[in-house]
């Protein structure tokens, strides 16, 4: 039986937030698209993730593992040439184009495909000047396309705002809090900082994943929806690359911008409550949490 909660005990003030609701678990058949008999990969989904640089691969695998997991049609990783061997044996199903740099990406013409339904950028990229000017460079490429925007994609992205850049529509922002605060301002507790956040999804027309403990999702129209699932033993490195991949492969597939970000934040907190049934809370990892094949698309 669902449990139902109030602000107050998700550590909001109740006055402050008037258009929210509760995701669960048990919501989550009640969003899954049943495929096709007849479906190829052709028609479920085709996308391109920008991860990973030299030292921070791992969250390319983890990205481009979870994407594969839940459901891609077909997936390209957009890694630095030092990741090619990586990819390609930790994620075969995944096809690679490397940039001209070895320990970075760097933005070339072959990294751009108008078939594409859904881009991710952001794990693992890193931070120096000629990585600011590829996210710059994708999201003009990819601005009539659904992007997920995650981990140093958040740092470039907030380095490119202050400098004037528009943000593109149709974007999903995964910040966890401090991430949040740099791309806007600092804020004194978490109440002021969806306030913040659902101005911001409004006027620039984009979802924001504000990540923690009851994971606020809040829409273009300025809605929120506060997921249920997860616990403490997702506080570890390689959950937010494995959010951005779900959510991406939920896109890819024809989930709105609202749904993609819902059912991914809903989905990713039930498999890691499935892995601390199995490990513990101090034993959830992404990649048990990968390897186990306990996503949330057992519920169908």
């Amino acid at each position: 039986m669902k449990k139902e909660y109030s602000l107050s005990e998700i550590g909001l003030i109740e006055a402050s937030i008037t258009d929210y609701s509760f995701v669960y678990a048990e919501d989550i058949p009640l969003m899954l698209k049943k495929r096709d008999t007849f479906a190829h990969k052709g028609n479920m989904g085709r996308a391109r993730i920008f991860a990973g640089s030299y030292g921070m691969m791992g969250a390319a695998v983890i990205c481009n593992s979870a994407c594969i997991n839940y459901g891609v049609g077909l997936l390209t990783a957009i890694i630095p040439e030092c990741g090619y061997n990586i990819i390609q044996t930790a994620v075969p199903e995944a096809m690679c184009i490397t940039s001209t740099e070895d320990k970075h990406i760097i933005w070339n013409e072959q990294m751009f495909s108008s078939q594409t339904n859904a881009v991710a950028i952001g794990p693992g990229l890193g931070r120096n000047f000629s990585t600011e000017q590829m996210v710059k460079r994708a999201l003009e490429s990819y601005k009539e396309i659904p992007v997920v925007i995650d981990a140093d994609g958040l740092f470039h992205l907030s380095s490119l705002l202050k400098q004037g850049f528009e943000l593109p529509e149709n974007c999903i922002l995964t910040p966890h809090e401090a991430e949040f605060d740099r791309l806007t301002h600092q804020h004194n507790n978490r109440t002021e900082r969806i306030e913040t956040a659902i101005n911001f999804a409004v006027k620039h027309n984009t979802t924001i994943v504000l990540k923690g403990a009851f994971t606020a999702i809040i829409t273009t129209n300025g809605t929120v929806v506060f997921n249920t699932t997860g616990n403490p033993g997702m506080a570890t490195g390689g959950m937010g690359d494995m959010l951005t991949g779900i959510i991406t492969a939920l896109l890819a597939q024809g989930y709105s911008c609202s749904e993609s970000a819902i059912l991914g934040v809903c989905m990713h907190g039930y498999a890691g409550d499935k892995a601390k049934s199995i490990y513990g809370e101090l034993g959830v990892t992404p990649t048990r949490m990968l390897n186990l094949q306990i996503s949330a698309n057992t519920l169908l």
